[in-house]
């Protein structure tokens, strides 16, 4: 439990609000630094072969104006690419979508450190915020670059059931607990008010420990 909890330590979290075109917009912001040179790290994130290692399978045709699809996930298209700073696409799921974008930032620390910082940005129903909170694309997110530490760290992948199969063990469920805590904290942090994040963090503990009705 100790390195789960050091993992999940590792990561900055910010939760805010941005005016888009579609409307006013959630945002939830990752911030954490890896011991691997921006090289390494900006081929882990936009190379097909290593994404499907340490996240899920993709196709799609990979240039700006293309279009992308992680298997039994989101879709959309690469809007921009600046190797090896900056990857933003839109981040599209379900038969009504909306807006929604991720853009992943990097930058050196010296010759071996990489700092990346992952937004998600999307204008979210009103009922589905209110009910779950940043938690509910957080605590996926930060599951998500546990997979991409472990890969820089020379680990090897879990296939997706092996991933399934780790979510829903004890410590799998002990993770998500802890990330829905402090996402909870991110939120309080941005100025939610104490019932709000209370309501919304158990909300999202329970839908992603199997606790919910």
């Amino acid at each position: 439990m100790s390195e789960i909890v050091d993992e999940l330590n590792r990561l900055h979290r910010q939760v805010g609000v941005r005016q888009v075109e579609a409307g006013e917009a959630r945002t939830v912001l990752m911030r954490r630094t890896f011991d691997a040179d921006v090289a390494d790290v900006w081929d882990a994130v936009t190379s097909p072969e290593r994404i499907g290692r340490w996240f899920l399978p993709v196709s799609g045709e990979f240039k700006v104006g293309g279009r992308y699809q992680l298997e039994g996930q989101a879709g959309g298209e690469i809007l921009e690419c600046q190797e090896p700073s900056k990857l933003r696409v839109s981040w599209l799921f379900g038969p009504d979508p909306g807006f929604s974008e991720v853009e992943v930032r990097l930058t050196p620390e010296g010759a071996e450190r990489t700092v990346l910082e992952l937004e998600h940005v999307a204008v979210v129903p009103p009922d589905f915020w209110d009910r779950f909170g940043p938690g509910a694309v957080g605590v996926g997110w930060d599951g998500a670059l546990l997979g991409l530490g472990m890969h820089l760290a020379g680990g090897g992948g879990m296939s997706r059931e092996e991933s399934e199969a780790w979510q829903l063990s004890d410590e799998g469920k002990a993770y998500a607990t802890r990330s829905g805590e402090l996402w909870g904290e991110a939120y309080a942090a941005s100025g939610a008010d104490e019932e709000v994040v209370a309501a919304t963090t158990a909300a999202t503990i329970a839908f992603y420990t199997g606790a919910e009705s």
